[in-house]
């Protein structure tokens, strides 16, 4: 059994930079002696000193046999895995490492429409055809959560030949759908199942939070261990069990999207955040779930105010647990939009949301938040309960099942044909019925509501335009003032 006490990764660092010597290789900084004096004011000499190259005694990421390769198996026995890789490029690289490692052009991949962008990035690199399936929509939270057994069941009789099925567990807000079921129908047609679990690292170091995508019998999973545990931003890992994914090609495709210059100082935190939660927690995971569940009865009991909870039993295939740790709170029954509310909050209270919709704030209660954090949150909250409502809010509450609902029809190329088209820009208001050729997503949380190869309807520019005019942010196009929209020519 590995002994989870130890960091061999991060005590490889720690000696290599205690040990006196004349560097010359890479980072041209020399371990702090040429950085910028603001900068090392800002961070310290020490971190600078820590940020090292691949020495001999520092493995190598592309093909471990030292201290990386130990750490990579520690952490694949504490977060369930037979086998783990670590991430330097963010849960993106990885997402788009599992797709390339299964799917080839013009192979098939089902998955759900509300994916992050960096599955749409995996289609256009691998070449892969995607075969959306519309997320289980509540019309009156206007929340898209998971897609359902039956969905992934009633697909792949309609397309056999998928070489893969992915889905998001959890949902930015939280919501997981019933990802044992999904697995057991995936598995019937001896393809793997892919999991998007960015947002669940935690998952597997306590039993009141949702099961983990591994021990519900995903055959990958990626984690973001920087949102929700203790690493150091763009720090992930990928994890995979079982025969049905070729290890050795997701390492291959890892070369293709991950740094020949791998952070140190990233790999170190996620070989110091896995034995924190290998040995503490459980314990950390009760606190984080005490904190949260005070933030929910404080806030639930406001005024104008709802968190979400979990529905009744069967009422909802595509939401049977939630994570606790997430909250997710309706502000739009003080007539405020969530963006006015982020703004108000931010601004008056410094209370900081991980992200604001059109009706909602949702904020993540972790490790690290504090006793302190929430009550500031819930004061916040109360204040602009009493302060800040308004008569009433008009919102077209349906407008994103609308955006939705036109996954139904196919795409006219594929994310990869489109992506590399010629194209041309138009002013927004001429793109309706033209075919897209750039991702197009409110952020966060990143989910994309155009993407390359999809045709532009009237709903999407509406709700484009609704979400920019009530505070929200675009990303992923070149005109972000959404003035201009590039389109296939």
């Amino acid at each position: 059994m590995l002994n989870q006490n130890k960091t061999p990764l991060l005590d490889a660092l720690k000696a290599n930079t205690a040990r006196p010597h004349a560097p010359f290789y890479t980072p041209g900084h020399k371990q702090g002696e040429g950085i910028s004096q603001p900068l090392a004011d800002l961070l310290g000499k020490a971190v600078f000193r820590a940020d090292l190259t691949e020495l001999a005694d520092l493995d190598n990421l592309f093909a471990p046999q030292g201290v990386i390769q130990e750490a990579q198996q520690l952490a694949a026995a504490a977060f369930g895995a037979s086998q783990t890789w670590f991430l330097v490029n963010g849960s993106t690289c990885g997402i788009e490492a599992a797709i390339l490692a299964t799917c080839g052009t013009g192979d098939k991949i089902i998955l759900p429409r509300n994916v992050h962008s960096s599955a749409i990035a995996g289609l256009i690199l691998s070449g892969a055809i995607p075969i959306f399936l519309n997320p289980e929509y509540d019309p009156v939270l206007d929340i898209a959560h998971s897609i359902t057994p039956n969905a992934v069941e009633s697909a792949l009789q309609q397309h056999p030949d998928a070489k893969a099925v992915l889905t998001v567990y959890p949902t930015y807000y939280g919501v997981c759908g019933n990802l044992s079921a999904i697995a057991n129908i995936t598995h019937q047609y001896n393809i793997p199942l892919l999991v998007d679990e960015a947002h669940g690292a935690h998952f597997a170091f306590h039993p009141e939070l949702p099961t983990p995508a591994l021990a519900a019998d995903a055959d990958l999973s990626v984690q973001s261990i920087h949102k929700v545990l203790g690493a150091m931003t763009q720090a992930s890992m990928l994890h995979i069990q079982g025969d049905r994914i070729d290890g050795d090609r997701i390492s291959k495709a890892l070369q293709l999207v991950q740094s020949t210059s791998p952070s140190y100082l990233l790999l170190a935190s996620l070989d110091a955040a896995r034995q924190q939660m290998a040995l503490h927690g459980k314990m950390l995971m009760s606190r984080t779930l005490q904190l949260a569940d005070e933030a929910r009865t404080r806030i639930g009991q406001i005024p104008g105010l709802s968190v979400l909870e979990m529905p009744r039993l069967g009422e909802s295939p595509g939401f049977v647990a939630l994570d606790k740790t997430r909250l997710t709170v309706t502000v739009s029954g003080l007539g405020l939009t969530g963006f006015e509310a982020d703004e108000i909050l931010d601004e008056k209270f410094a209370v900081t949301a991980e992200f604001a919709s059109l009706q909602h704030l949702t904020f993540i209660i972790s490790l690290g938040n504090t006793s302190a954090d929430i009550e500031q949150l819930a004061q916040g909250f109360t204040i602009l309960a009493k302060e800040y409502r308004r008569t009433n809010l008009t919102l077209n509450k349906n407008i994103w099942k609308n955006v939705v609902s036109k996954v139904s029809h196919p795409l006219h190329f594929s994310p990869r044909e489109a992506f590399f088209a010629v194209s041309e820009t138009l002013p927004f208001a001429q793109t309706s019925d033209r075919i897209c050729a750039e991702i197009i997503c409110p952020y966060p949380p990143g989910i994309p509501v155009l993407m390359p190869g999809e045709v532009i309807t009237k709903p999407v520019l509406d709700y484009l335009q609704q979400i920019q005019a009530m505070g929200g942010f675009i990303s992923g196009c070149n005109d972000t003032n959404l003035k201009t929209l590039k389109v296939v020519k």
